[in-house]
Formats: structure tokens, sequence, C-alpha cells
């Protein structure tokens, strides 16, 4: 390692915000610098992106970190990128854009999925990747593509994902990490691709648009001299590949420390629990849903399951209120809204509300898979207000996150909950006791980009190994353990089995409403 470098910069270009955010070596954020992420949906389902936006996007997170932070080319260590998952970016021989990225948001691929899932096949697929099939993943995507675009996909020469992408931007190296090779093509048991899950969406052909794997905490690759130029940090800066910002995430905000694997809960977005096991000891769900993903600590994994939506459910209830608050004159700001959540939540009754959080259009993925799925009240009344509204989509969230968890298997004695909205004190309450479980927060506040600079930290040898670096940069960052309310846990017991029920009763009236039943592609 260059004994000049005193600072690490990690990338996180997720679906809602490009971020490069610079940390000591001892893992103290210095500064960060971010842009607001752009895509497009249509009324199809398509979700897409232009990957130069992206890559323009990400050099400008990186200049204007230059002009927060002094002398940070001469003083980076490493770079290190992360970015959100799923997804399909082609590339042609060029290195250059085939088509538009499809975003994991992308639902085109719904009808194909379905029919696959279930399947034997799938099932012999699943047995190797433990990773339910969705219209989200690469696989699925290309199987679409085939279809309704084939000279895309016979022009692409490879297939990549978000980070992978600004990876060949910054190096000219294309590569992918083990997670979301071996959970779209793999087995995660050998972190290496396997053509019985690839032949399963009759995939065979497009192996060789598959890259390389590569263990960012063990392999770099130099900054390349036109990003240098572009992005003003040193041509030769040591360049790692992060795993997906999900494991990333995991691993900065307290998956795993002092040797023990705990849980992981992500409010954001969307929202998304993970359980950290042994890769023996895996739990596989007769439901054939979740994710597997290996992480940057050997011989460990996270089990997954991931709601498409979590605070998009309270972003939707409180501008439904801005909105007809504005239609008489007064529109309150954000802020003035949340400042009022807790108010709402103390004005309001436990457990009164039901409230299934699958507001996304993409239905959802956990723990089972309906992209018709839609969010719904149940048990609302004259004497409900719009403080019962907020309490249950809380509630709701909560609940989804127990229904997640207990695909898993035993749900984890401790969870570490990440995100804005675990800030709120009332939310991780409400969490601690419907999941059963105590809950620890993070005071790191990008817990993707830190992830994915631990990995840059181990690589370049400012630690001998992640367990080390967690010690430091992880550990010492956690706040006390949260135990359940016993008796808010009492109605959340009581609650649950409705809860589940009624999702589960609701998948017909789902199917109605998507309007037409068709399996068409």
């Amino acid at each position: 390692m260059d004994e000049g470098g005193d600072i690490l910069i990690g990338i996180d270009a997720g679906t809602s915000v490009i971020k490069s955010t610079a940390f000591d070596l001892t893992g103290n954020q210095i500064a960060v610098a971010s842009v607001p992420n752009r895509y497009r949906t249509r009324p199809d389902g398509a979700a897409v992106q232009s990957m130069d936006d992206t890559w323009a996007d990400c050099v400008r997170t990186l200049r204007d970190l230059g002009g927060k932070v002094d002398d940070l080319a001469a003083r980076t260590a490493a770079i290190a990128v992360t970015g959100q998952g799923d997804g399909t970016w082609l590339i042609d021989r060029d290195n250059r854009p085939v088509t538009e990225a499809w975003l994991w948001l992308d639902a085109r691929a719904a009808p194909l999925a379905e029919r696959v899932r279930g399947s034997a096949a799938d099932r012999e697929r699943f047995a190797i990747t433990g990773t339910g099939l969705n219209a989200c993943q690469m696989g699925a995507q290309l199987a679409c593509m085939k279809q309704i675009m084939p000279e895309a996909v016979e022009q692409a020469d490879a297939a990549l994902h978000c980070k992978d992408w600004l990876y060949l931007n910054l190096t000219g190296v294309r590569a992918t990490g083990p997670c979301e090779a071996v959970f779209t093509f793999g087995d995660f048991r050998t972190r290496t691709y396997d053509d019985r899950v690839i032949e399963v969406l009759g995939l065979l052909p497009e192996k060789r648009l598959l890259p390389d794997i590569l263990d960012g905490s063990e392999t770099t690759h130099p900054l390349a001299a036109a990003a240098a130029e572009a992005t003003g940090l040193l041509a030769g800066t040591p360049i790692v590949l992060g795993f997906l910002d999900v494991a990333c995430t995991a691993v900065g905000g307290g998956i795993h420390t002092d040797g023990r694997p705990a849980g992981c809960t992500i409010i954001g977005s969307t929202g998304m629990h993970m359980r950290a096991t042994n890769q023996g000891d895996v739990f596989f769900n007769d439901n054939l849903t979740g994710y597997i993903m290996p992480l940057p600590i050997p011989g460990m994994v996270a089990q997954i399951q991931s709601n498409m939506a979590s605070t998009l459910n309270i972003d939707w209830l409180l501008n439904l209120g801005a909105g007809l608050l504005g239609d008489f004159g007064r529109a309150p700001d954000r802020a003035e809204l949340i400042d009022r959540i807790e108010d709402w939540l103390a004005a309001s009754e436990p457990g009164k509300v039901l409230y299934h959080p699958y507001i996304s259009e993409a239905g959802e993925r956990g723990p089972f898979v309906d992209a018709a799925a839609r969010a719904g009240f149940i048990g609302l009344s004259t004497e409900h207000g719009f403080a019962h509204m907020i309490r249950a989509v809380i509630e709701g969230l909560a609940l989804a996150a127990r229904d997640c968890y207990g695909a898993m298997g035993a749900v984890p004695c401790e969870i570490r909950l990440t995100g804005g909205a675990a800030r709120s004190n009332a939310l991780r309450r409400i969490f601690a006791a419907a999941v059963g479980a105590s809950v620890r927060t993070s005071t790191r506040q990008e817990a993707g980009a830190a992830g994915a600079a631990m990995m840059a930290a181990v690589a370049v040898g400012a630690y001998p190994d992640i367990h080390a670096c967690i010690a430091d940069w992880v550990s010492p960052r956690l706040g006390e353990p949260e135990a359940p309310d016993p008796a808010l846990a009492a109605i959340y017991d009581r609650t649950f089995p409705a809860y589940r029920d009624a999702r589960t009763a609701l998948a017909p009236v789902w199917s109605a409403l998507s309007g037409n039943g068709d399996d068409s592609v």
C-alpha cells in the first residue's frame, strides 16, 4: 500500500442516489458527495437507465468529493465501488452500451419467470443457487430480451451489473462479483458459475456474456488513465470491485461482528432482511423464494428476503396527505410531515388496522413472488383516521419483516437496523416487538459505501483480514440492544397470523385486479 494514502473512497451507485464517500483508514467518515440517480419507467413495466449518464454521474460525485477533501487524489489509497443489484447492463465488444440498462425494477420478465417458477427444473436451480427466480434478475431478463429484442442480445459481448459497468469505466476490466454471479447463474457453495442453472432459462448460448468472477478483497486493478483524467484522481490508484450493495451494506451495518452472525434489516426505499449464516447451514424454504448472497467473509453467506417497497409506503401516504392539503392551499414540506409521525403513532392504538406494504408496481418478491401483489388496508372503520393509517403502514413494514425472517429459519436473536427510518425511536420499538428480536442501530451513515471501502482496506493491506476491519469499522458504531416490549409483542403475536392469512387469501383478488391474466412477455 502507498504509505502516503490515508483515505479510502467508497462509491455506492444506488437506485435513488449515487454517492462517493471518503473514509480514513480506521473507518471514520470524512466527506460525502452525491447526485440523484436518473431512470425512467414505462407502462409496459420497463424501468431503464442510461449507462453513459450513470458513469457521468459517478464522475461528478468523485469530482465533487475532490472539492470537499484537500489533496484527495494524492491521499487516496484505494477506491471501491458497489451499486444496485439485479438488472441487466449490456455492452458490445467495444465496451459501449448496447441499449439502456434494465433495472431491478423492470417487470417485463415477470410472466416468463412465473411460467418457470416451481417447475422441476426450477427446483433444481433453487437447490444450487438458494435463490428464488423473479423478474428482477439478469437470468429472467436475458431470457425476456431474447424474445422481445433478440438483436440486442446478439450484439452484446458482455452482460454486467451496475457496479460492474462503473468498474469497467474505472479500470477497463470486465468483471463481476461473487454475489450476483452465483445467485443468478451459479452455486453459492463454490462461488462459481454452474451450467445447470444457466440451462434452466435456455441461456447456455449466452454464457459467453458472463464476465469473470472477481473477489475485490483479494484482487485490484489500477485506475485507467482516461478515468483518472475524468475524475481528477491519480492513474494507477487501486480500484476494488465491491460485492453487491446489499452485501456491502450488511457488512457495514453489522451483520457479523465479534465472530457472531446476526440479522440485518435495511429500512430504505426497499426492505432488505438478512440473516448471516455459515454456507453449510442454509435454510431452504418450500416456496422457493429469497436470495443467498456470499459475503466478503470467508465461508459466510447472507440469506435474504426482500420487500420491493419499504419506506416507499410511508412516502406514498405522506404524499397523499400533502396533496390533499395542497388542494386547499397549504402544502406542508416533507420534513414537516416526517416530524409528525411520532405524534401520529402516539395518538393511535397498535394492531387495530392491517396494512400489506406491497405498494410497488412490480408487486412483491419476499417471502413470496407475485407481480400482481398490491398494498391495502384491512379493518378500517369510521373510528379510524390518518394517524391509524400511518401506524398501520409502519406496523405493516414490521410484520412484512417478520414474514420474511420466518422464511429463513429461526429469527436471529439480534437484528441490526440501517437506513434513515431506523433513527425513529417509535419505528424501532414497533419493529422489535413485531419481529420478536432485540435491535441495534448503527451510527454509520453510509453503510454500503463503508462495506465496499472495508473490502478495499483489506485488499491494500490496511487490515490483515475482514474480521479485524469489522472490529474497528463496525462494532464501535453499534448502539445498545433494544429488547422487544412484551406487551406490544403480544399484540403483534396475535395480529401476525391474520396478516399472513390475509395476504394469502388476497392473491386471486390481486390477479383479478391486474386486469388481463395475459401470459405474454
